[in-house]
């Protein structure tokens, strides 16, 4: 479990095909090595990878077919920025809300513009998730906890304040660009508890 509030942005140091499936090792500069084991659980750009192996200031970790063709990993090249973040332990503080590591869809950048020292940016999401997403609700986007401002349709808008730009991959983002999507893991069980059999077994 994550609160997608990101605390390092790493690289993609190398990719390695293995049969279909690819190992990545990740480099980082804040995150403290002597935290992470093998068997941890990392959030890389919105989706929980296991670390395998543990290479200094870097960590190796196996990214399946599945996770390559129904995220955005698949576009990752050596040297492009990922967010980090370590799973959470007891005691941390949930400073954005609670984030899975599993990623619902892939959505896409559609407008950028500036807002004062903000950005304001628009993302249209796939038909299916329109739905779970709710005006001052929450949502993860490659990895960053966020709240939405507006929903219009498929379409939301959501604010970076330029801490945000400055410490994520978000400032880099532009028009066009693909995002890994994780709704509010709230809006999913209330969904259950109206349309799920009213019969407990």
């Amino acid at each position: 479990m994550f609160t997608g509030i990101v605390q390092d942005v790493g690289r993609v140091q190398m990719l390695e095909p293995r049969g279909g499936d690819v190992q990545m090792v990740i480099e980082f500069d804040r995150l403290d090595p002597s935290g992470i084991r093998v068997g941890d659980s990392i959030c890389v750009q919105g989706c929980c990878l296991t670390a395998t192996e543990l290479l200094g200031n870097a960590f190796a970790a196996d990214v399946s077919v599945e996770t390559l063709n129904l995220t955005t990993l698949g576009d990752l090249r050596a040297g492009t920025p990922v967010n980090l973040e370590p799973s959470l332990k007891a005691g941390d503080a949930l400073g954005g809300h609670l984030v899975s590591g599993h990623v619902d869809g892939v959505a896409t950048v559609t407008s950028i513009s500036g807002d004062a020292r903000s950005q304001r940016i628009k993302i249209t999401v796939p038909s299916d998730l329109a739905r779970y997403i709710a005006r001052k609700g929450s949502v993860a986007v490659d990895g960053v906890s966020l709240t939405v401002n507006e929903v219009d349709g498929n379409e939301f808008g959501v604010n970076i304040i330029p801490h945000t730009q400055s410490v994520t991959t978000l400032g880099r983002l532009v028009v066009g660009a693909r995002v890994n999507l994780e709704i509010d893991q709230v809006a999913r069980y209330v969904e259950r508890l109206l349309t799920g059999s009213s019969t407990i077994l």
